[in-house]
């Protein structure tokens, strides 16, 4: 039997992780490299921070550019760029309710 598509459901689980939402946040600012993002991210191993991209690569919310210009730097794509009111929100939440 085929579940009923819940849009809540699937981007609870689309950012089911920490690190995923925080990738997002850090390149919705612009694009970076891996190293970058890696002292961005105090905390995140090498090993996770490259499983998430890939992962995050994979489902189309960010990308590796290979074009010589910026080779090796991750963008977030339209997908991810959606997430931007999601990212809002949770700014307006924490500052609200976790200050």
């Amino acid at each position: 039997m085929k579940s009923v598509f819940c849009p809540i459901t699937e981007t609870a689980e689309l950012l089911s992780d920490t690190w995923t939402i925080l990738i997002i946040h850090a390149l919705l600012a612009k694009s970076k490299g891996f190293c970058e993002l890696e002292r961005e991210l105090a905390g995140i191993s090498t090993r996770t921070l490259t499983l998430k991209l890939k992962k995050l690569e994979v489902e189309k919310m960010i990308k590796k550019s290979r074009d010589g210009k910026k080779d090796g730097m991750y963008e977030a794509t339209a997908k991810a760029k959606g997430l931007k009111a999601v990212e809002r929100a949770m700014r307006a939440y924490g500052e609200k309710f976790l200050k």
